[in-house]
């Protein structure tokens, strides 16, 4: 079996923060949040990182962290375009917004060609997840259903104190299989709860509800599957609302489950995320990455050789 790759979505530009803020330094040495997630993919075993990126960026995260991780892993890139589409279809005049998460871990199939684990460049996951990850797709296998799983996460530990965030609501059956994702939007933590806003008034959420960060695990099937989904996607929801429609990861995994193709192991994850979904949120994460270093989880310099 080839070894797994890790698949960092980093094509999207941060409009709740205000600018790039895959390549924001946050740490007290320069350092990326995606520094800290490559640091712990590779002492978990990962040896390749695969970069989805908007082409014109490309540039940029080589300097800022392609360079400096290559000595440790094969670096590669793929770009998110929005050209890249189902060959008897064509975009929507006038749309610049991308097609999705789902769309993004799809650009990688011109360089995966065996598992494969799929996380966000601007979430700080903690060392457990990735390596809960990378034992899993080290003995993965196929049979009659695809066999994935996906890092869940207590929602009390996802949440800023900034302003709202989003989020895939978990449910799972007594053996902690997925049977349902639903991506929750507008989530805010109210004391002892969490609410998110619907079209009817507002609902309430334990914050130990377990919710996606967007980290997955796949066998290779999972790049067909997911193309299966985008053409789907493309002739339904786009023709539905063509300026606005996403594909989602999670939604497409979710169809997955329910037309009875693949099922999705969750496995838990204690740690706290991190991130910056708002500008105001960056001095608290650097904060918390300094005291990782203070209290031994990660050494003073990330990449010093």
């Amino acid at each position: 079996m080839n070894e797994p790759s890790l698949v960092i979505l980093a094509a999207g530009m941060g409009s709740r923060f205000g600018g790039l803020k895959q390549i924001t330094p946050i740490g007290d040495n320069g350092e990326l949040i995606i520094d800290f997630s490559i640091y712990d993919a590779l002492r978990a075993g990962f040896k390749k990182v695969v970069f989805i990126i908007k082409e014109e960026n490309e540039a940029d995260f080589e300097r800022l962290i392609g360079s400096k991780v290559r000595p440790f892993a094969e670096v590669q890139y793929c770009y998110q375009s929005m050209t890249d589409i189902p060959p008897d279809q064509s975009a929507p005049e006038g749309r610049t917004k991308p097609w999705g998460t789902g769309h993004a871990a799809l650009c990688c199939r011109s360089v995966v060609d065996g598992p494969f684990a799929v996380i966000n460049s601007d979430d700080y996951y903690g060392p457990q997840a990735f390596q809960l990850l990378y034992d899993y797709l080290s003995t993965a296998k196929d049979d009659e259903l695809a066999h994935y799983a996906m890092v869940g996460y207590r929602l009390g530990n996802t949440l800023t104190e900034n302003g709202s965030v989003s989020r895939g609501v978990c449910e799972e059956n007594e053996e902690h299989f997925l049977t349902c994702i639903t991506e929750r939007t507008k989530i805010e933590g109210r004391g002892s709860v969490a609410v998110f806003k619907e079209e009817d008034g507002e609902q309430e959420l334990s914050l130990d509800t377990v919710v996606s960060m967007n980290m997955w695990a796949f066998t290779a099937s999972a790049l067909e599957a997911l193309q299966q989904e985008f053409e789907l996607f493309f002739a339904q929801k786009v023709l539905m609302d063509p300026m606005k429609a996403e594909f989602y990861l999670p939604s497409a995994v979710d169809a997955m489950i329910k037309a009875g193709k693949a099922d999705v192991k969750v496995l838990r994850s204690p740690d706290k995320w991190y991130g910056v979904t708002y500008k105001e949120d960056k001095e608290s994460v650097g904060a918390a990455m300094k005291n990782l270093k203070v209290n031994g989880t990660y050494p003073q310099e990330l990449w010093k050789r």
